[in-house]
This record gives structure tokens, C-alpha cells and sequence, in this order.
């Protein structure tokens, strides 16, 4: 089992910047791959960003919508999970989940039924 606790929501402005946190607990994390997602009001949740891999500098994928202003890490030693959001917008307001996923392969990165562990989520407001 693996719990993860998401930290560093809060409202910004809109072109502002906040940096999300996913704490791990129960095991370690570098067997897993790991994703953040999100859900609007009303909204299915979607897919943000994944790292798939223990090494912090391999292939990342991220959502076509947030690409080029956020950044996922791990850091394998602290057990956690990060997600660098720059040049907010409206539309990024949502609540951001933390997923753990224990399978093999990439395939399913971006899919929510891929991942077995979910944190319970951190709103984020962005004022226009």
C-alpha cells in the first residue's frame, strides 16, 4: 500500500506560480510510476503529468494543455513526487491529485484507471 498526501495548493493570480508537493508513505516510491492529475467542477479528471521512471532526468510526458509551464520531479529519497506550475491561467484551477501507479510500461501513463494510489487532492484557484 502506498499513501500519498498532496500539499501546496492555494490561489494565485493569473501568470503566477505555485509548486505542488506529493508525500509518499508505505513504500517506496522508485518502483512506481508516478502522475499528477486534476478535476474541474463539473469536469472528468484528467491527465496532467507523469514520471515514469526512478531517474528524475528520463522521459516525462505531460498534457498538451500544460506543457512548457509545468515541470514534474520525484525525489526518490524523500519518497516524493513535486509539480511546478508557471504561468498560471484560469482554466489550471481545479483540485491536483498525486497517483501512484505499480505497473510495467508507460502505456497507460496518462489513463486514470492505470494508477492503484490516490491522494485525496490540493485545490488550486487561479484569479484572472
Amino acid at each position: 500500500q502506498v499513501q500519498l498526501v498532496e500539499s501546496g495548493g492555494g490561489l494565485v493570480q493569473a501568470g503566477g506560480s505555485l509548486r505542488l508537493s506529493c508525500a509518499a508513505s508505505g513504500r517506496t516510491i522508485s518502483t512506481y510510476r508516478m502522475g499528477w492529475f486534476r478535476q474541474a467542477p463539473g469536469k472528468e479528471r484528467e491527465f496532467v503529468a507523469a514520471t515514469p521512471w526512478s531517474s528524475a532526468s528520463v522521459n516525462k510526458y505531460y498534457a498538451d494543455s500544460v506543457k512548457d509551464r509545468f515541470t514534474i520531479s520525484r525525489d526518490n529519497a524523500k519518497n516524493a513526487v513535486y509539480l511546478q506550475m508557471n504561468s498560471l491561467k484560469p482554466e489550471d484551477a481545479a483540485v491536483y491529485y498525486c497517483a501512484a501507479s505499480g505497473r510495467f510500461g508507460t502505456s497507460g501513463v496518462r489513463a486514470v484507471g492505470w494508477y492503484d494510489y490516490w491522494g485525496q487532492g490540493t485545490q488550486v484557484s487561479v484569479s484572472s
